[in-house]
């Protein structure tokens, strides 16, 4: 039934094998994220089969499906109001607030359970993490989890390019890894995990330039789609069609290209304007914007141009692909190959069915 996922297991494991293998050469250990595509059983059990060293996700709800006996990882600082939860399902969380690490180390205790935290640094991104320059700020953190019989200071680590689109570099790098030496020295604790960072550390990782004490990545669009979010570039090593969109043509109807009468806000509450190029061939999808990004959508078929999106309708411009032979009708379809953002929202919906390759 489409629209449907077409997702190739066999493509995933090639991705899967070459960072993991890539990153033990190294002594850095893979956490594969999985809430791009909602921790999938299929996929899951593919990494649950494999060398990656550790389960991450943003979501509980994800962590709390995935059936393994490795690791799980919780990437969102910690709501406080989910404490309990975020102790019982994920092994280690990632948290920068004294407050809410004091709450994990009383639920820990309570749960006689032994809680990993990782305290966030702020290198400069801006998003989660104490700010770098404010050694205060993370001594006092650093208090809080030494201070709780229930938790295990088990690393320091850092976000870099999901918000302020900042690069990791040897010198924002190395001030994670000054940060954790001196949090060593401090509590004479080994703090063994310094976690530097995600997909786009995959530049410095072929160039062997990630300074040496990083020893964990968080692996997701690397993974899933094989690319560099650091140049937002395809990686040579890795297959970028592991997912791939098919929807379902409803309609082909030859059409002016430039809606008629009084323009005025679209469904989206948006205004758009829209250049005469004449009469063109326009095809309709039966998938949305409800379904998923449509600007992260690249068309299997060059000749075929993405024209834009309604709720449930992808309009698409047929005029140049069948001048090229391909004769599209109702009831054919056409493939896509998602964006980590498109995919994020294909996966989110319930209206897109899959299918396996393996």
């Amino acid at each position: 039934m489409y629209p449907k996922l077409i997702i190739n297991l066999n493509k995933l494991k090639e991705n899967l094998d070459w960072l993991t293998s890539s990153c033990h050469l190294k002594g850095i250990s893979v956490a594969i994220v999985t809430k791009v595509f909602c921790a999938d059983e299929r996929i899951c059990a593919l990494i649950d089969a494999s060398s990656a060293d550790l389960f991450a996700d943003s979501r509980l709800q994800n962590l709390k499906v995935i059936n393994t006996c490795k690791s799980k990882q919780l990437l969102r600082i910690p709501m406080q109001s989910e404490i309990d939860d975020v102790v019982q399902t994920a092994d280690i969380s990632m948290q920068s607030s004294p407050d809410t690490i004091r709450m994990s180390g009383e639920s820990a205790t309570r749960q006689n359970k032994r809680h990993k935290i990782i305290l966030m640094i702020d290198l400069g991104d801006l998003r989660e993490g104490i700010f770098f320059e404010n050694m205060q700020k993370i001594y006092e953190a650093a208090d809080a989890i030494v201070s709780c019989k229930g938790l295990e200071f088990y690393g320091v680590g850092v976000n870099l390019t999901c918000y302020g689109g900042i690069l990791p570099d040897e010198k924002n790098l190395s001030k994670l890894i000054e940060t954790a030496e001196l949090l060593r020295k401090r509590y004479s604790l080994p703090i063994p995990v310094i976690s530097g960072g995600n997909s786009s550390m995959m530049t410095m990782l072929k160039e062997d330039r990630i300074p040496f004490g990083i020893n964990q990545l968080r692996l997701g669009e690397s993974f899933v789609l094989g690319n560099d979010t650091s140049t937002g570039l395809p990686m040579a090593e890795l297959n970028t069609d592991c997912f791939v969109l098919e929807a379902e043509l409803v309609e082909v109807q030859k059409k002016p290209s430039k809606p008629i009468g009084t323009s005025g806000l679209n469904a989206f509450g948006e205004h758009v304007e829209y250049e005469d190029r004449g009469e063109m061939i326009r095809g309709i999808l039966a998938v949305g914007r409800q379904d998923v990004d449509v600007d992260g959508l690249t068309c299997l078929d060059p000749n075929v141009e993405i024209l834009g999106a309604s709720s449930d309708h992808l309009i698409v411009n047929l005029t140049n692909a069948i001048s090229h032979g391909h004769d599209y009708r109702v009831g054919d379809t056409i493939k896509f190959i998602p964006s980590y953002g498109a995919l994020l929202r294909l996966t989110t919906s319930k209206y897109i069915t899959r299918e396996y390759i393996d």
